[in-house]
């Protein structure tokens, strides 16, 4: 492998730089031993989508889903955390979701360099069910991008600072498109997401603080390939999420942009997107809309010790008025039983690239004739 020159100055490195030679500077506290804990999932998955004839013929299809690792360590006052996930090849193969080092200054206030998930919007999922929300699908739920990120978790106030230098980057030549063998969705293709700024503000109130009210901000660059100039992208987020009495409810709005600088003759109106080893066309700009309920009844069913049903509901507006809209909806329940999670969830999508369309445009200009299409699917998993 060629190593070339990128011609970037060291300055756009400064800031990665810098909180490394802090974290080497850290006082170190009193643990002498290393802590290390090691868990995981298997998980497998029974589907039966409305589109495919084959499968109706034969009553569905149970396989394979994910095998998962997860590490978590800790030494004089560093820690870590890493998930690995091992899918079909058929699904991008093994992945690495996340892998961080962390310090904590204080109960509250800590820094994380590395895979991090990326603060915007509501988290840790702004979904209930197996299949996530539409904005999982746009890059904006669950991501996870590398840099660092400083969190403070008041009682009160919470707010998250981050740079990210890019997304998961796996190939490093000067020209090599980002892989779309990844857990979470990112720009992909001729631009790559560079240097992005995230901010996120939540103000929590009520009784123990039932209520998350935020604000999240993010923007960073589209490094094109073929001009070697610097687009750029941006998205806003306004976010509500209320935890009480067994009820969970989480609505957000957001808008987001992207302005690459493509070679003369490319189109500027979508982005290539990818994970799991294969990328679909996004609307370069939308507006995304989204509600999730969801309601816990304790039982006691032999091994069932919960049922949690939820309807979880997205809408993507593009702003670009020859494309069609895109919706999801999903409506299901999560069984818990020990160690043992199953999701049995039905699963609609209008012009959604994972329920029934295409696959290549849905969420860039659709189809205005498309239909309705749903998927009836159980995921069941084994948490250890």
């Amino acid at each position: 492998m060629k190593h070339q020159s990128t011609g970037e100055s060291l300055s756009t490195y400064s800031p990665l730089l810098l909180f490394i030679c802090f974290l080497i500077s850290l006082p170190i506290s009193a643990q002498d031993e290393p802590k290390i804990s090691v868990g995981g999932a298997l998980r497998f998955n029974y589907n039966l989508s409305s589109w495919k004839e084959g499968q109706k013929n034969r009553g569905g299809d149970f396989g394979y889903d994910m095998f998962r690792v997860n590490f978590n360590a800790r030494f004089k006052g560093v820690y870590l955390n890493a998930e690995y996930r091992l899918y079909s090849d058929a699904f991008g193969g093994g992945v690495l979701k996340q892998g961080w080092m962390g310090y904590k200054f204080s109960d509250i206030d800590e820094i994380q360099i590395g895979l991090t998930q990326v603060p915007f919007g509501i988290q840790q999922y702004n979904s209930h069910n197996w299949f996530f929300n539409l904005t999982y699908y746009v890059g904006l739920e669950d991501d996870h991008d590398m840099g660092l990120k400083y969190i403070h978790a008041g009682e009160k106030f919470e707010y998250h600072l981050a740079f990210f230098k890019g997304a998961e980057e796996l190939n490093f030549g000067s020209e090599t498109e980002s892989s779309t063998s990844r857990y979470s969705y990112d720009v992909v293709g001729r631009n790559k997401e560079i240097n992005q700024f995230n901010g996120k503000f939540v103000y929590k109130f009520g009784d123990k603080a039932a209520n998350r009210l935020g604000v999240s901000a993010q923007y960073g660059s589209l490094y094109n390939l073929d001009t070697k100039e610097n687009g750029d992208h941006y998205g806003l987020a306004a976010h509500y999420e209320f935890s009480q009495d067994r009820w969970n409810v989480k609505a957000q709005a957001l808008t987001a942009s992207h302005n690459p600088k493509n070679a003369a003759g490319e189109n500027r109106d979508v982005l290539k997107f990818g994970a799991y080893g294969a990328p679909y066309q996004v609307a370069a700009d939308f507006n995304l809309y989204s509600l999730a309920v969801s309601r816990n009844i304790p039982v006691n069913l032999g091994p069932v010790s919960n049922l949690e049903f939820y309807n979880d509901f997205g809408y993507m507006q593009k702003q670009k008025s020859q494309f069609t809209d895109s919706y999801m909806n999903v409506t299901g329940v999560l069984v818990t039983a020990g160690q043992v999670y199953t999701y049995i969830d039905y699963a609609a999508g209008y012009n959604h690239s994972w329920l029934g369309g295409n696959f290549k445009d849905d969420f860039a200009a659709g189809n205005p004739d498309a239909k309705w299409e749903a998927r009836f699917n159980i995921n069941i998993g084994y948490y250890f």
